[in-house]
């Protein structure tokens, strides 16, 4: 039986980064319910440490949804002094392993191909057993077959 951790891929991948988010946690469920009613599923998601009353709030979503979420941005940026950063054309690499929870280090192996694959890593996301990694579509290969060496997998795509 194979115990070594499985690789999936998405790709199409857009990263949404809100700046001057007021630091509420009342404000960023409002965001993501104003987002679920726009039909768009969210995957990754990461909160910035508040900066005094502010905060940044980063996730993905599929690119084919970019169009509707831009709409909702820009609504946002003309009622607040909140700025979307864009940045599309993405691909996630996620290492799953059920094992990782009692398995110190995983997440540094994963760093450290990542690394030799000199890989632009926009955001990632963890949890007890799982690394999501979202990089730009050009280093995608290198750091796909980086992680695959590392681990002696084949991915598989979700």
């Amino acid at each position: 039986m194979d115990t070594s951790p499985r690789i999936t891929v998405d790709d199409d991948i857009t990263l949404i980064t809100l700046q001057n988010c007021p630091a509420e946690l009342s404000f960023v469920a409002e965001v993501f319910q104003k987002i679920s009613q726009l039909g768009i599923d969210v995957d990754m998601i990461s909160l910035a440490p508040s900066q005094s009353s502010t905060t940044s709030i980063s996730f993905t979503i599929s690119d084919y949804d970019l169009d509707k979420l831009l709409n909702f941005t820009s609504e946002l940026h003309n009622k607040t002094k909140i700025k979307a950063i864009v940045s599309s054309g993405n691909c996630k690499i996620s290492i799953y392993d059920k094992n990782m929870k009692n398995s110190p280090g995983i997440a540094a192996q994963v760093f450290a191909a990542a690394s030799r694959a000199e890989s632009d890593i926009r955001i990632i996301t963890t949890s007890e057993v799982d690394i999501s990694i979202l990089v730009t579509a050009a280093d995608f290969p290198e750091t796909l077959k980086a992680l695959k060496e590392k681990f002696h997998q084949t991915s598989e795509t979700a």
